[in-house]
């Protein structure tokens, strides 16, 4: 969400390097998620369903919720709604502009967690302007008592730099700090052009998990899983520890398994999603996507 007000000021970093987190503090964070990923309840990977929290509405929204944790998911991922999503595909486009014309707000999506995070660990998509807006210590702060463990900014600038980006990775290292300072961690991405440098400073910024983009472009339901997928979480898995997520165009079960035999954590988003928006109401929206995700499920514990 946007905001006229300009953005609170950020604590100061040094420019060239941003502060890494010391060892305690990462061991701290995302108690829950390391759970989740360790012992997954298919028993191969995580599942991880992702939704736009809102759509199509607040009620639905939450007994969506309850559903898919109901089906199996380990972990939930919500997005915040934003009027301009650049990670995402149309469906996701779409229920992000539906849930904007109810009235959707930050505030709204972080009671859905709230309302559930008993029962499942929570994990938040959002992008830097909602943070900068809402107040990042405040947000953070917000997040974290509402069950939520980790945030994925799609638009947070990782790189450590320098000349005219100095000011923007100044901003990376003040809020990664700033949110594991209020016990949210702040997951990196990692996408089949990153660099072998690039994966590098993923793998040093990891404090909960690696989000690992699936393929080149937008979310959205593919045909098939990427070709370099495999190459890319062979790099990773060089690098660091850290549990990795797979998620953009899983869309099947048959393709949850597949991803499933080579990461921690299987996400679908718009899959679920445009199930939602084809569903006549809010019974048929429960039934669609829990025999999905049940689907899925027993997929990935098949092999």
């Amino acid at each position: 969400m946007s905001s006229d007000q300009p953005p609170p000021e950020l604590p100061l970093v040094a420019p060239r390097l941003a502060p890494r987190l010391a060892r305690s503090e990462v061991s701290q964070l995302a108690p829950r998620l390391a759970q989740a990923f360790a012992a997954p309840r298919a028993q191969r990977a995580a599942l991880i369903p992702y939704l736009t929290g809102g759509h199509p509405d607040l009620e639905t929204s939450a007994r969506i919720i309850g559903t898919l944790i109901d089906a199996g998911a380990d972990i939930v991922e919500l997005g915040i709604p934003f009027s301009d999503p650049i990670a995402d595909g149309p469906v996701v486009q779409r229920s992000t502009h539906e849930a904007l014309l109810t009235g959707v707000t930050p505030d709204d999506v972080l009671q859905l967690a709230a309302a559930h995070s008993g029962s499942a660990p929570f994990v938040l998509l959002t992008y830097v302007n909602t943070v900068l807006a809402f107040g990042p210590e405040r947000f953070f702060a917000r997040a974290a008592a509402s069950g939520v463990e980790a945030l994925v900014i799609p638009d947070l600038p990782l790189d450590e730099a320098a000349g005219d980006a100095a000011a923007l990775a100044a901003e990376a290292g003040g809020l990664t700090v700033l949110a594991a300072a209020n016990g949210v961690s702040l997951v990196p991405m990692a996408t089949p052009t990153s660099t072998d440098a690039r994966l590098d400073m993923v793998a040093e910024a990891a404090t909960s998990f690696i989000y690992c983009v699936a393929v080149t472009g937008v979310t959205g339901a593919r045909t098939e899983v990427g070709a370099a997928l495999p190459d890319l979480v062979g790099r990773l898995r060089a690098r660091t520890e850290a549990p990795i997520a797979v998620g953009f165009g899983i869309s099947t079960p048959e393709q949850a398994a597949r991803v499933a035999g080579l990461a921690d954590g299987v996400i679908i988003g718009s899959a679920l999603i445009d199930l939602i928006a084809h569903s006549a109401d809010a019974d048929a929206a429960c039934r669609a996507v829990g025999d999905l995700l049940r689907a899925a499920g027993s997929a990935i514990a098949g092999g």
